[in-house]
């Protein structure tokens, strides 16, 4: 199983766009997210030789402009695709999205929407004091399960504790993505990664919200198994 990092915040290539959102490509063929523009979007695809049309799915996080930005442009090349999203997101989003003839598929409960890759469905979070739906996948892996995040507003920790409590025989082997501690203090970043030990997370990837204070305690708490995450990699999983 592979996990292509198709748009970040940093790049390991400088011909790589970035900018703000994430997305990832899972085994070629689920994209999870799809940053904030497609123009930028479908150039990395080009440069990191993706083939569009091996694309069976699109998976959003939250009804956010920095991970769904880039699906109108995917659209327009893919017609009548899969895309799962949680129940509260907009009803603009949704026309619009079914003007473009997704076939649109609204997630409450867990799923599996491909062999072996899953997806939480809706959880609650709250932005800026307002409600704010969001879910993650969930990908079983020979090594554990690894969990892909775009925001994590739920809390990173809940969103771990589901996959758990979904799971109870397997271990997590990575949890990678937006783990939303940008605005946490140091203490309170510390208190996550102490969690994550105590559940048993074997690596840690955090990136785009996670914050570059979370990125450095993690990478001290984790060492080796730290994983830095660039747009144009493809992490074996």
């Amino acid at each position: 199983m592979k996990i292509k990092v198709l748009f970040d915040k940093g790049a390991l290539d400088k011909d790589i766009r970035t900018g703000w959102g994430v997305s990832f490509l899972i085994n070629d063929k689920i994209l999870f997210d799809a940053g904030e523009k497609g123009e930028w979007l479908l150039e990395n695809m080009r440069a990191l030789e993706v083939d569009i049309n091996k694309i069976e799915a699109v998976v959003l996080s939250h009804d956010h402009w920095d991970h769904w930005g880039g699906l109108w442009d995917v659209l327009n090349l893919r017609q009548k695709i899969k895309v799962y999203i949680c129940p509260h997101f907009s009803r603009e989003f949704k026309d619009k999205a079914l003007q473009l003839q997704a076939d649109l598929i609204e997630v409450a409960m867990f799923m599996e929407i491909s062999q072996n890759i899953f997806i939480t469905g809706e959880m609650p979070g709250a932005y800026h004091g307002k409600y704010m739906a969001e879910q993650a996948a969930v990908v079983k892996t020979k090594n554990g399960l690894v969990v892909i995040t775009g925001c994590a507003h739920p809390g990173i920790l809940k969103i771990v504790e589901k996959t758990k409590a979904h799971f109870s025989s397997e271990s997590i082997h990575l949890v990678m993505g937006g783990y939303h501690l940008m605005e946490s203090d140091k203490r309170a970043i510390e208190i996550v990664a102490e969690n994550f030990k105590k559940m048993g997370v074997t690596k840690a990837g955090p990136t785009h919200c996670s914050g570059d204070m979370a990125e450095e305690i993690f990478k001290k708490s984790y060492g080796d198994n730290f994983v830095s995450i660039r747009a144009g990699q493809e992490i074996e999983v």
